[in-house]
């Protein structure tokens, strides 16, 4: 694992206002002028979000800069769409271009470098449970804690600076969203107990109050938002049909909750040739009536629409079409 230019640990354990602020400040220094540092490409499972992940860091790294794709999703295919058989992680595509898939060793080595031990002993003054199994059920078991981990991951990444651009294939983000709100929720609940959080046992490592802990784990979701709303810009890929379209609805839901803003929307797999075809020339028109809803519904956000390719997208030269439909 890398080593942040701001520690997270550092921030775990000085949670003062002044450390907090440090970190904004970072925040929004680096990412002020440069947007499109972070690329997350977000939506519903088989849209088309790693094709457009990797089209688009084939693009980057094509200008000559040195690009990171990285997935973090629990099921990655990246290596498949590149053909990488190397399991390093990073793995060095071509030059200028790497991949990592993160998974769940990963997940369980970010739990023990970081404030995995203190979370636990949170959880484990009120429910009995060893430590180990503690983290294979979040590593593995626990909806969504995982993706905090990883918002933290490549929040540190984007500070070392090491890569030009990170392009980012996640999971959908509404278990991580409400998991970033989890401490702020579980102090909310000690509150009207004071007897019982007083009676709660101190972690045997670090001997801090529970209600500490808690204050601290806070700090770092915190930091997190701050940096998924000014740190990141989201592309949402979605495919033209009726369900997709109410499930966007959901998604732009959850991002106007948490202050956070999409800024593209590619609709992946639409129809642009007919050659005669009576099945494809109806299906085309139901698309077009669904992309029609879509520039109405969001026209303060950019469109690009993806063709159907009729050939599976594996290996280099099929990504560059998609990258060349996506930067016209």
């Amino acid at each position: 694992m890398t080593t942040a230019v701001v520690s997270s640990i550092d921030l775990y354990y000085n949670i003062s206002g002044y450390r907090l602020g440090k970190e904004k400040q970072i925040l929004h220094a680096n990412y002020s002028t440069n947007k499109d540092y972070v690329i997350m490409f977000a939506g519903k499972g088989g849209v088309g979000k790693t094709t457009c992940a990797g089209a688009t860091a084939l693009h980057y790294a094509s200008l000559g800069e040195a690009t990171l794709v990285i997935s973090t999703d629990p099921t990655p295919s990246l290596s498949h769409i590149f053909n990488v058989k190397d399991k390093q992680k990073p793995t060095k595509v071509l030059e200028g271009l790497y991949l990592a898939e993160l998974g769940i060793e990963e997940v369980k080595e970010m739990w023990d470098r970081k404030f995995g031990k203190e979370v636990y002993e949170v959880f484990s003054s009120l429910v009995s449970i060893n430590y180990e199994e503690f983290a294979d059920f979040v590593a593995s078991i626990l909806p969504g804690i995982r993706d905090e981990f990883m918002v933290d991951y490549i929040r540190e990444l984007s500070l070392e600076r090491k890569y030009k651009r990170i392009v980012w294939d996640t999971a959908p983000l509404g278990q991580t969203l409400h998991l970033l709100k989890t401490p702020a929720m579980l102090r909310e609940h000690l509150k009207p107990a004071p007897r019982i959080y007083s009676k709660l046992k101190l972690g045997k490592e670090t001997k801090r109050p529970v209600l500490d802990i808690i204050k601290g784990w806070e700090s770092l979701s915190g930091v997190a938002m701050d940096f998924l709303r000014y740190g990141v810009k989201f592309v949402i890929v979605i495919i033209p049909e009726a369900l997709a379209i109410d499930q966007l609805d959901s998604i732009f839901d959850e991002f106007d909750k948490y202050g956070l803003k999409a800024e593209q929307l590619v609709i992946n797999n639409v129809i642009k040739e007919i050659a005669g075809s009576t099945f494809l020339q109806t299906k085309a028109e139901q698309q077009r009536g669904y992309i029609d809803l879509l520039h109405n519904r969001y026209q303060g956000i950019e469109m690009i629409e993806l063709p159907l390719f009729p050939h599976e997208i594996k290996g280099i030269d099929r990504l560059k079409d998609i990258e060349r439909s996506l930067f016209k």
